[in-house]
Parts: structure tokens; sequence; C-alpha cells
């Protein structure tokens, strides 16, 4: 089976949550037997900031503009089984657009940030991954959100078949590592600067550093601006490449999570760093959202926090209770969240896609 992917980035961890799902999910879709090419708008940005050179599993196409791609992309369209546009995908509308005329098999829309999209939808400010037709035109759109997001993509964008396809975890790539002096910290937090989470990195870790000025605290991320809020016990590590990960979430006693706010608003929205972390053996605190007891039961998996008291209190936590919520996180995300469940969960997915009626009598039109 022929997968063509045409999304943001695969080879740069920078400033995004794309790259890393891409390279876990792609990897375990490989051992299932695809054969799978991921298109990428070779931008300065991301050229800049490499870190992958060699796809596992898969092939990466660099381009530097779409007029200067779009033949060879036709070419490959019209001998693919399934075309995946993902959003903020740069040429994903003319990628959307190709797949539709030239594709025999099924066209697949992956909204990797539905919150972003539903939001801008409502307002009437549709993001540029997104034509007038929304995506009435796709066989099937996948999204990283579950919940009622599902129902608003059909009656919003006009999607047609719309299922979850949530974050995950390659626990051969996020496992327990070896502390390292250099993250070392009672609380940490690995996360790209966003300004719709800033209210919450700012109760949840600056105003907890703050009222603790004796522990130490870490942050991990890029895009930081020169006005943050540091203090003398906020730590600070520039753009940490994946595989730093699980050093860093080992390294301190505990990890934060924050949610950027359309997707802890809309809920059913886990963030792969919440995997992330679970699978290095971590103790996790988060802010709470809708849906959060469908990944993890509160309390005995992952700690939440709605105010600074409620990490403050965690932060007094001895060891001895911390140790089974990181080992019972790990367990759960082993036995559900794994890239090779979520792989095999989207194969069927689009085999049972591709044998339905609709799907059968579009191809043999063809």
């Amino acid at each position: 089976m022929r997968m063509l992917i045409f999304g943001l980035t695969v080879t740069s961890s920078w400033g995004n949550g794309h790259a890393t799902l891409w390279r876990g999910l792609i990897r375990s879709l490989a051992r299932l037997g695809w054969s799978i090419s991921f298109f990428e708008h070779d931008t300065p940005y991301y050229a800049g900031t490499r870190d992958l050179h060699q796809l596992d599993g898969g092939n990466v196409v660099l381009y530097p503009s779409w007029e200067d791609i779009r033949h060879a992309a036709e070419i490959e369209i019209r001998h693919a089984d399934i075309v995946i546009v993902t959003s903020y995908c740069p040429d994903a509308v003319e990628a959307s657009r190709l797949a539709q005329q030239s594709c025999r098999g099924l066209t697949v829309f992956y909204d990797l940030d539905t919150p972003v999209t539903l939001a801008r939808s409502v307002r009437g400010d549709y993001p540029p991954y997104l034509g007038p037709e929304g995506l009435r035109d796709f066989d099937l759109v996948l999204s990283y959100t579950g919940g009622p997001a599902l129902d608003a993509l059909k009656n919003i964008l006009g999607a047609r078949h719309v299922l979850p396809l949530y974050g995950h975890v390659d626990p051969d790539r996020h496992r327990p590592a070896q502390p390292r002096a250099e993250f070392a910290a009672d609380l940490s937090y690995l996360g790209t600067y966003a300004a719709d989470r800033q209210a919450g990195v700012e109760k949840l870790l600056v105003a907890s550093a703050a009222r603790l000025p004796d522990q130490r605290f870490i942050i991990g991320g890029a895009q930081y601006p020169p006005e943050f809020p540091w203090s003398k016990n906020i730590f600070f590590v520039r753009h940490l490449p994946p595989a730093d990960h699980p050093a860093f979430f080992c390294s301190s006693r505990l990890t934060l999570n924050v949610t950027r706010e359309a997707m802890a608003q809309t809920g059913w929205c886990p963030s792969g760093r919440l995997f992330e972390a679970a699978a290095c053996g971590a103790a996790v605190i988060s802010d709470d959202w809708p849906g959060m007891d469908l990944f993890f039961e509160p309390g005995s998996e992952i700690l939440l926090a709605n105010s600074t008291d409620d990490v403050v209190a965690a932060l007094s936590l001895p060891d001895d209770e911390l140790r089974p919520i990181r080992s019972r996180a790990r367990e759960r995300v082993l036995s559900e969240h794994t890239s090779a469940l979520r792989a095999a969960e989207l194969d069927r997915m689009l085999n049972d896609a591709l044998q339905a009626p609709a799907n059968v009598s579009m191809k043999e039109a063809v």
C-alpha cells in the first residue's frame, strides 16, 4: 500500500508538535507494510533547525516551491492508495485539490490543530490550509481532537466522515533515561513558547517558583521572548532535540504540562508531550480539560493543577507517593498510547474506508 503525506515538517521538531508524531507513526506504519513518502516544503526556518536527515520507515521529499514539485507530485498521487494532507501544510490547498483530481484511492485530511481550525472558522477567518470548500471533498477527515469537535468539523466545515486519531509516543525513542545534572529540577516544563499558553505557564510555574525560592525550576523550549518573567530559580534550556527529551523528563521530580487555550477549551486533545513524559517514567502534573480522564486517571496516573496552590502541594509530595504515579502512567501509555497502536488503528481506518461502497464506486468510476 502506497501513502503520500503533504505535511508541515517531519525533518525539524523546532517549534512544532507535528514532526515527532509523524516520525513515530511512519516508522510503525512501515512495519505494517506501508510505503510512505512525506512531502515537505523546504522552508529556511525548518532547514536551519533540522534534526532528522533520514526518515525511519519512509522517504522525505523536500521541495523549494509548489510549482517545482507539482508535476512530480501528480505522478506520485496517481499511483498512491492514500493521500493525506495536514493542517499547517504550506501548500495544503494546492495539494488537496491535486489529490482530489488525481488520486484513485482515498483522500484524507488530518487536522493536528482542530481547536485552532474550528476557532478561526467560526470567526470567518479560515486558516490558510483550507480552501473555501472546507473539508467536504475529502473521503475521510482525521482529527487530533475528539469529543464535540468531531461533530463541529462536520457542521462547520462540511466533513463527511470524521474519526479521531489522537497523539501517541514511540517508546523506543521515549523511555526512562539517566538524569543529567544540567536538567536537574524540582519542576520541569518542556514546550515551545505560545502566547495563549503563557497565562498557564505563569500561574503554574512562574508563580510557584516565586512561592518556593529554594526549589529549582527549568523550562526547555524555543521562541521565548526576552520579556518572559524569569527569576533566579527558573533556568532555561534552549530548544531540545527529541533525543534529549527522556533525560530532561527524568531529571526532575515533577514535569508540568500546560495546554494551549483553544485546545483546553475544546478538550479531548492530549498533547504529545503528555505521552512522551509518561513513557519516560516522569510524574506529570497538568492543567485540566474536558476528556482528560479518557487518557489518564487523575490522582492515580496524573496530577491535575488549576492553581499555584495545586502545584506547590504536589511539589511537597514525598517520592514514595510520586513513584507509583510514574509507574502507572507509563503502564497506561504503553498499553494504550504508543505509535504502534495508533498506526494499527490508522491502518484499520484506512482499509475500512477504502472498502466502503462509496469509495469502491469512486475508484471503479475513475
